[in-house]
């Protein structure tokens, strides 16, 4: 069934996937579809299952599978569209369904696509162009096209306006819509109608390719503060965030601004490792989970910044193990946080990887801050607030960076 690949994360945006191997027999074994049915219904109807069924109790009814096949056959005669009824699409379905009976959106089944999209997520590793895409003045917009990439080899500019995608105009659509249809596989092309200034509207026909995002980026500014951003807490980030901390103690800077803006989250260790950077000691997040268990995840010890001035920067987008890192900072006061109230994802997940390249994501606990802070759907309150609005976007104005640097100037090392 499982490969034995189970990983405990904290994401909170991505809503995808769930089930076990009870019906995990035949159906992709190379079968006729009579032979996997035949095979699904076996197991449905085997021995575990049927006492299942008998020991139904939060019912109060034994649970008759045969409406099961009875559904997935009248679906299959007499729906309208055919080529949208087939056994994978049925199959995959039915498990998606078997998650969401769960009533919970971070427990989610993810069919093998949706599993690779996630791992990509993870990895920092997707096949596409190559840029950042934004909204600006309601208009899709190329924030940023990523050096070394398609994107930028073809001539995409920072700001240029994106009028259509493959000829389907971008009017009225949102940005993970475009972004969705500018992904696609290595190799294969997409065309994007550019509009730049009070030009007229120009194709651009790229290559994707395979693009690696790192997850930790470091700027040393003039001022003499280092920024560190944090974009998720992915397979690479640990690596990458000892090689800022390393550098932070060769550059020494005057103050530590980490963005957490906009990260939905990812491994709760990679967030515990991070935190253990300013954290010398003590909890620095602990999980509940049923049957009043607890478990806490103390520092490890290192707090080589533990010493620098800190600004944490965050807003709804942060969440999950981005609300761990910036609580535990919080609790212990290590840091200012500055920025808007954080989404408030306060559950923890595992993930398992199956055979067939479908995954399992399901809430296992709650996770507390130091302090005790259950944070879920209330999040993080900055200590000091700062709005982002669009129009700062239009004008490509950052006030709540701008509130970090003044904070960590006017303070003394």
């Amino acid at each position: 069934m499982a490969n034995n690949k189970i990983k405990k994360i904290g994401l909170s945006l991505i809503a995808l996937v769930v089930l076990s191997g009870a019906f995990t027999g035949g159906f992709f074994a190379g079968h006729s579809k009579g032979a996997a049915q035949d095979t699904a219904k076996a197991i449905a109807y085997s021995p575990q299952a049927t006492q299942a069924a008998a020991d139904s109790s939060t019912t109060g009814a034994a649970l008759d599978f045969n409406l099961y096949w009875q559904i997935w056959d009248d679906l299959q005669s007499n729906y309208v569209d055919k080529t949208k009824v087939t056994d994978q699409a049925l199959f995959y379905g039915s498990l998606k369904g078997l998650a969401e009976a769960a009533g919970d959106p971070y427990t989610v089944f993810m069919d093998p696509k949706e599993a690779k999209d996630f791992a990509s997520g993870l990895s920092g590793k997707f096949d596409g162009i190559g840029a950042e895409v934004g909204m600006r003045n309601n208009i899709i917009t190329i924030i940023a096209p990523l050096d070394g990439t398609p994107a930028k080899a073809a001539g995409l500019r920072a700001g240029d306006k994106i009028y259509a995608i493959n000829g389907q105009s971008t009017v009225s659509m949102t940005v993970d819509e475009a972004v969705n249809l500018i992904r696609g596989d290595k190799g294969t092309k997409v065309t994007i109608t550019i509009i730049r200034g009070t030009d007229k509207p120009k194709d651009y026909t790229i290559t994707r390719d395979t693009i690696i995002v790192k997850s930790v980026t470091t700027t040393m500014r003039p001022d003499g503060l280092m920024v560190i951003r944090v974009s998720s807490f992915g397979d690479d980030t640990v690596n990458l965030f000892n090689q800022a901390v390393s550098q932070a103690l060769t550059k020494n800077p005057k103050g530590i601004i980490l963005d957490l803006r906009n990260n939905p989250g990812g491994y709760l260790e990679s967030a515990v490792a991070l935190a253990s950077a300013w954290v010398p000691e003590g909890p620095v997040v602990a999980e509940q989970f049923g049957g009043n268990k607890r478990n806490e995840y103390p520092a490890l010890g290192h707090a080589s910044l533990q010493n620098f001035p800190t600004v944490v920067l965050v807003n709804g987008g942060s969440a999950s193990a981005s609300e761990i890192l910036a609580g535990a900072l919080r609790d212990y006061k290590k840091a200012t946080l500055v920025g808007e109230t954080t989404f408030g994802k306060g559950s923890v997940q595992t993930l398992e990887d199956f055979t067939d390249g479908s995954a399992l994501k399901v809430t296992i606990a709650r996770w507390l801050t130091p302090a005790g802070d259950f944070i879920n759907e209330k999040g993080l309150k900055p200590n000091v607030e700062v709005v982002f609005t669009q129009a700062n976007i239009d004008k490509n104005q950052d006030p709540q960076m701008d509130k970090a640097v003044q904070i960590l100037t006017t303070k003394k090392k």
